[in-house]
């Protein structure tokens, strides 16, 4: 069985409610459950909350919501993996069967593809990691970093690079922030998706992360530049 956890909970505190949200003409919750519906790909789409209006939205977009989160699950220190090992172990409490594959998606995922999440189950299920995630390049070479002092002095945080033409240095990705992949055992054991993981690269207008006002716009500006003109995905 492939099962889909959508962790949501309703304190979301720079952008107030924000999975309930209106983004675009729909909760912003809605995008998350779509895809994951769209790719055909579970058998379960769940949605792990402790507020009654994100439970019932999510029902509304076709998500089941079989339990509400415990309030330790739910505060600004809770993290993914204990969350969605909550998730796993009370549907199997319900009497479901093991899911042997289980995608965590973000709810605030408006430009994800459901195309990625069945590309990202094809790279976990052809090698031996025990993830596969959406990630992005960075747009200019990590190695070139620099860090500001107090007083505005710039320095480099690797300063062996220096003189490195940037055409010779390796690229560097970043976490798309939309969901994550995992075998039932590597969820379960709590290792993290960035040391065994695989990454799947998507492009870098398509990797919003929505934590503050200014990024809801952007978001809202891509999303509607693709709706205008759909293009390729990659």
């Amino acid at each position: 069985m492939r099962l889909a956890v959508i962790p949501a909970r309703g304190g979301s505190k720079r952008i107030p409610r924000k999975n309930v949200k209106p983004f675009a003409g729909k909760p912003m919750i809605a995008y998350a459950i779509e895809a994951a519906r769209a790719s055909g790909l579970f058998d379960h789409i769940v949605v792990s909350t402790d507020d009654a209006e994100i439970a019932a939205t999510a029902r509304q977009y076709g998500a089941e919501v079989p339990f509400l989160r415990a309030p330790a699950l739910a505060d600004d220190h809770a993290g993914t993996t204990p969350v969605v090992i909550d998730a796993i172990e009370r549907c199997e409490a319900l009497g479901w069967p093991q899911a042997e594959q289980v995608c965590c998606i973000y709810p605030a995922v408006p430009l994800l593809a459901s195309a990625d999440l069945g590309a990202a189950l094809a790279l976990l299920e052809n090698n031996a990691a025990g993830y596969a995630f959406a990630v992005t390049v960075f747009p200019a070479a990590v190695q070139r970093a620099l860090r500001r002092d107090a007083d505005g002095a710039m320095a480099p945080f690797f300063p062996e690079f220096t003189a490195t033409r940037s055409q010779d240095l390796a690229p560097g990705y970043y976490d798309a922030g939309q969901f994550y992949w995992g075998r039932r055992d590597a969820w379960l054991a709590g290792r993290s998706p960035h040391l065994h993981g695989s990454g799947l690269v998507i492009p870098p207008w398509r990797a919003v992360d929505i934590d503050t006002p200014d990024d809801w716009r952007r978001a809202e500006l891509a999303y509607q530049a693709l709706r205008l003109d759909p293009g390729p995905t990659a």
